[in-house]
């Protein structure tokens, strides 16, 4: 039998077909190089798609420098075009090949076509290759006086380019007095917006060091400037217009006469097609009027129209930018958009993003006069299929339900949500629910009936589980079923993780015991020892509070426990007044769309050196403490590199405080007296346990060494760090000036790194942070010791977990960790 014909692929135009490819095109285009023969320039034509091609894809074909320039000498303005791309783009690697270059730049530089010479002056300011900046110079002093505009555009550019690569080369040659002449008098708009542009950041970087540009910046903001800019604002494109109205937005009028002059010339921006123009127009507005209570109010009247028509058209990228802004705004004044509130209503079509930036609205601009319209279209939302929207349609209900507008109806319709037996609604709404009854203790016989029908089991999320708990505790009395539901959940402590849900339900078993004392004193003793036992820190420490409370006086335990209670009148707000009115000060940017001032995403000094996401998961890696490199996403799985404390403890090591207490035994019904003796109390509780044994002295490990110059990258720690079980985890308390000394990170990994021990990616912010170390020991070919260390500076508490190549020796590396660290001085 024959064997099957192989089959023929053709091929990509895109990929050379062999090593030779590259030395055919040097040939082809060496031969193309003097020729004059008839559809020369269609042959050169193929073969320059073929090399801009090669290079888009990555190849190297600097080796056709040569070529491609020789073959310039041509009056196509398409292969023109290819030649400046390809010299541009290897011109800075290859600063003695583009020397090749400068002469037919020259040249075309004087050409007759003025699309020619304005893409030559182009490529030429683009080499960027500082030994040639002298032949810049000449051709940009010709183009800022081109009779032709393109080419004066593209020399204002120029000016700034130089600037960059040699600024003083631009000061020598007076090329700002030459960009504001040209700006002031030229009649080209796209001119005069360039140079603005240039001139702007010229002055702006040149302000520090020279007086003059800094009279000249200042100049910029005089009043006959921003006239012309002005007058002529209607000539500008786009992007020209946006430049000018920033400016605008800078200048400070003499008198309110003049603020109406200035509004009146910019009134017709606001109908303008594009959004970016109008949000600039309005940045204007909004600053110029902020000293006039009612004209500002008025502004908000005239703005109201163009960005409700904005949000209407458009993409969804562009809708959710300009929502973000009237979500600014509505925040500011919710009652001037209260009528409006139909237009935030969620379209079925319409992206996540935006339905939850449309539910804050919705909820910000409830009154009296909407809120059951409002709350009728929220409750349609609690059935969407998105999870995340009917949790935050939820959340708004019950946050309108807090501004005390139609509690009643609300209060209604979160209890009938109770009752849809799905998950995330339940979960949802008992939140709700806690922090409604903690405003409105009046309603508690109504939610309470609907609670005690919900069983504990059902519910799985930490929030909603320690919320449900609470109930439990405050209103133990109203639930008949309380201390056996707060028994059985005392029985399943080992199964809950987390630890917002351990402490609750402490402080609710305790809550119900000092209430109905014969029928919760056993699980008050099996949640007191469960408690005294547990790893996590604040947990031991809370249970150990109230068992000494209760060992020192009752009544006292029960007047820290069960105080008498205020309603809530208002709640935390999440945002300071002063970081919302540093966020409308930045209006039209990113600051609106982030909800933070920029200061909070740009400035190094705030971030610190080591940028954390908790929300992308991200961290800044690096090898060392004084390199850190650009944030890299580690890919979560069973062992994720960057959960919290919070978020994951299913790694919990048994605790080494000491604690002997086991889950008591006790049957009968004891009533509690007024005051009690220390043992009668742990007879009460179940709690009269001998004392433990003296543990055996068990020897230190001996100390080991660690090799200073070990080196580990990244992508070979996380896949270590996945394959490794874990050694050991502590938990341990830092001292104040550890606290304090951590402002500084930076000096704390210096530190370990003076002890052999390497960090290789940290992150946070006050209070938080997450550190990656590692170490090795110093014997030829040893294994590796890999640290997590999370240290919360606010609880002064440090959670260190260890994995290691060799688990023997890990006990000997935490005792040398934690010495360096005291060392610092943190513990």
């Amino acid at each position: 039998m024959a064997p099957p014909a192989q089959s023929q692929r053709s091929q990509s135009p895109s990929q050379p077909s062999g090593k030779g490819e590259v030395s055919d095109l040097k040939v082809q285009l060496r031969q193309l190089a003097g020729s004059r023969a008839p559809g020369t320039d269609d042959s050169k034509r193929e073969l320059f798609k073929k090399v801009i091609s090669y290079m888009t894809v990555g190849i190297d074909v600097s080796s056709l420098f040569s070529e491609m320039v020789m073959c310039s000498a041509t009056s196509d303005i398409v292969l023109k075009k290819m030649c400046y791309l390809y010299v541009g783009n290897y011109a800075k690697g290859n600063p003695d090949l583009a020397l090749l270059t400068i002469n037919f730049l020259q040249k075309d530089c004087r050409d007759e076509d003025p699309m020619i010479r304005g893409l030559a002056l182009r490529s030429l300011c683009s080499l960027r290759v500082e030994n040639l900046v002298e032949y810049l110079v000449g051709p940009l002093g010709s183009g800022l006086q081109d009779h032709n505009s393109y080419v004066r555009m593209v020399a204002a550019i120029g000016v700034l380019k130089l600037y960059h690569i040699s600024s003083s080369s631009c000061i020598d040659a007076d090329f700002p007095s030459a960009l504001k002449a040209l700006m002031l008098n030229d009649p080209d708009a796209q001119v005069v917006a360039n140079c603005l542009s240039a001139l702007q950041e010229i002055w702006s970087l040149e302000a520090s060091t020279s007086e003059e540009a800094s009279r000249e910046r200042e100049a910029l903001l005089s009043k006959p400037v921003i006239y012309y800019f002005l007058n002529r604002i209607k000539d500008f494109s786009e992007w020209a217009q946006c430049l000018v109205l920033d400016l605008v937005g800078k200048y400070v009028p003499s008198d309110s006469s003049e603020i109406f002059d200035i509004m009146n010339l910019l009134e017709d921006r606001l109908q303008h097609a594009n959004g970016a123009v109008v949000l600039a127009t309005i940045k204007v507005f909004l600053h110029l009027t902020l000293s006039m209570t009612d004209v500002h109010q008025q502004v908000y009247e005239r703005i109201k129209a163009p960005l409700l028509t904005l949000v209407s058209s458009g993409s969804q990228e562009l809708s959710y930018a300009v929502l973000s802004h009237l979500h600014l705004l509505v925040m500011r004044a919710p009652i001037l958009f209260s009528s409006d509130y139909k237009h935030f209503y969620c379209q079925y079509n319409e992206p996540s993003y935006v339905k939850k930036l449309k539910l804050e609205m919705l909820t910000a601009v409830a009154n009296e006069s909407n809120t059951y319209e409002i709350v009728t279209e929220l409750c349609e939302y609690v059935a969407n299929i998105d999870v995340s929207i009917a949790r935050e349609s939820i959340h708004a209900v019950g946050k309108i339900a807090l501004q005390q507008y139609d509690v009643n109806a609300i209060v209604d319709r979160l209890l009938q949500f109770l009752e849809m037996e799905k998950d995330y609604v339940t979960a949802e709404t008992l939140v709700l629910v806690k922090d409604l009854l903690r405003k409105y203790p009046q309603w508690s016989h109504d939610c309470i009936a609907v609670v005690g029908n919900i069983s504990s089991k059902n519910v799985q999320e930490p929030k909603a589980k320690a919320a449900l708990i609470w109930m439990l505790g405050e209103y133990s009395l109203d639930m008949s079923d309380a201390p056996y539901i707060l028994e059985s959940l005392v029985e399943n402590w080992e199964d809950e993780h987390s630890a917002e849900v351990r402490l609750h339900l402490l402080t609710a078993v305790l809550k119900c015991f000092l209430r109905r004392p014969p029928e919760t004193q056993k699980a008050l003793g099996a949640a007191l020892a469960a408690g005294l036992a547990d790893s996590h820190q604040d947990v031991h420490d809370r249970a150990l509070f109230y068992y000494r409370l209760l060992q020192y006086n009752v009544s006292v335990a029960e007047r820290v426990v069960n105080p008498p209670k205020q309603a809530v009148s208002v709640f935390a707000d999440t945002q300071s007044s002063e970081i919302k009115d540093r966020i409308f000060d930045e209006f039209n940017s990113l600051s609106v769309l982030y909800q933070k001032p920029s200061y909070m995403f740009t400035d190094k000094e705030h971030r610190g050196p080591f940028e954390f996401s908790e929300e992308l998961g991200s961290l800044s890696v690096g090898e060392s403490a004084e390199n850190v490199i650009s944030a890299q996403r580690v890919d979560a799985n069973d062992n994720d590199l960057l959960l919290s404390t919070s978020e994951k403890e299913e790694n919990r090591a048994p605790s080494n405080n000491g604690s002997a207490y086991s889950a008591p035994v006790y049957d009968g019904s004891i009533s509690l007296p007024a005051s009690q003796s220390s043992l009668a109390i742990d007879v009460l509780l179940g709690l009269g346990l001998p004392p433990a044994p003296a543990p055996a002295l068990v020897p230190l490990p001996p100390p080991i060494k660690l090799n200073p110059k070990s080196a580990l990258d990244p992508t070979t720690f996380q896949r270590k760090w996945g394959q490794l079980s874990l050694s050991l985890t502590q938990e341990c308390s830092i001292n104040p000036q550890g606290a304090a000394a951590l402002m500084t990170p930076p000096a704390l990994i210096r530190h370990m790194q003076g002890h052999s021990i390497h960090c290789i990616a940290s992150g946070g912010q006050t209070p938080n942070f997450k550190f990656f170390f590692f170490a090795q020991k110093a014997e030829e070919s040893a294994g590796f010791f890999l640290v997590e260390c999370i240290i919360n500076t606010s609880s002064s508490k440090a959670q260190i977990k260890i994995k290691a190549d060799d688990q023997s020796t890990s006990q000997a590396f935490s005792a040398l960790f934690q010495s360096a660290l005291s060392k610092f001085g943190m513990l």
